[in-house]
């Protein structure tokens, strides 16, 4: 956990950060009463105020007028946690922060500023610059800070998919992603074939062409999806698959154990993955 010396650091600085700029973006950084908390304001710019690039096409003295210095918004700001999956789906900004490091604990979206909480071990010193290039990214981008309906990605649930799929897009958004992308890489849902039990998924970032990709995908990602999803009996990379096609080599197939008991809903296996089951 984080000793008394670091809080004793935290508490004597000062209430206000020194300003980050880049590209005429200016965050300031201020302490809350929390010191696990900390209060990121991007000078100039809204956050839930903020409307993306497509549902704002305004001249330069519109944008003058971005920040409202009347006081006339809606102040109901939006708290998210880890275990809100639709929610964070929802949120481009809150999705780059999530994913940034598993110190991060919740994301507060305000009106003009975004409080970030981490967990008492994580280190300010670690997480800061990171959420700064973050928020940057995000503004980058030209998404609002919160969207009326979910993005769709390769692991968003669809109404069509059967409680496997559902599982295996789950443990790979919430469980797998985020230590392949502390990497530097990323892994994608590819398919399931249900008659054979193999999971396909794509590999990008330093994870493609890395010596050690190999003994994740199948010592990590393999083994974590056949505890939890019987279903499961293989999980090959898309690249890996049309390799071996072209060489003709011989297919690998993990038997399972047929002693393990069988978790038959898919809201109880999310409980025995330690994931809050969400519509």
């Amino acid at each position: 956990l984080t000793s008394s010396s670091s809080y004793s650091k935290l508490r004597t600085q000062s209430a206000t950060f020194p300003t980050f700029q880049k590209r005429s973006l200016f965050i300031q950084t201020a302490e809350t009463p929390n010191p696990e908390s900390l209060k990121f304001i991007p000078n100039g710019r809204l956050v839930l105020g903020h409307k993306s690039d497509e549902d704002s096409d305004r001249d330069a003295v519109d944008q003058e007028e971005d920040i409202d210095t009347t006081g006339n918004h809606d102040n109901q700001g939006v708290y998210l946690t880890r275990k809100d999956h639709t929610l964070i789906a929802r949120s481009p900004l809150a999705k780059i922060l999530f994913n940034l490091d598993e110190g991060v604990k919740s994301v507060y979206l305000g009106y003009d500023f975004i409080t970030v909480t981490k967990y008492a071990e994580a280190h300010w010193q670690h997480l800061q610059t990171p959420i700064f290039g973050a928020i940057m990214d995000f503004y980058a981008s030209g998404k609002p800070a919160l969207l009326e309906v979910p993005e769709i990605t390769d692991t968003t649930i669809l109404e069509d998919d059967d409680e496997v799929v559902a599982m295996i897009k789950e443990l790979l958004e919430s469980r797998i992603r985020p230590a392949v992308q502390e990497d530097g890489g990323d892994i994608r849902y590819v398919g399931f074939e249900e008659d054979t039990g193999i999971v396909t998924v794509q590999l990008a970032g330093s994870c493609v062409g890395c010596p050690s990709s190999s003994v994740t995908l199948k010592n990590g990602v393999e083994n974590m999806l056949m505890h939890y999803i019987p279903e499961v009996t293989s999980v090959i990379s898309l690249d890996e698959d049309e390799e071996d096609e072209s060489e003709g080599g011989d297919e690998v197939v993990v038997e399972q154990n047929s002693g393990d008991k069988k978790i038959k809903t898919y809201e109880e296996r999310l409980a025995a993955a330690g994931i809050p089951f969400s519509d």
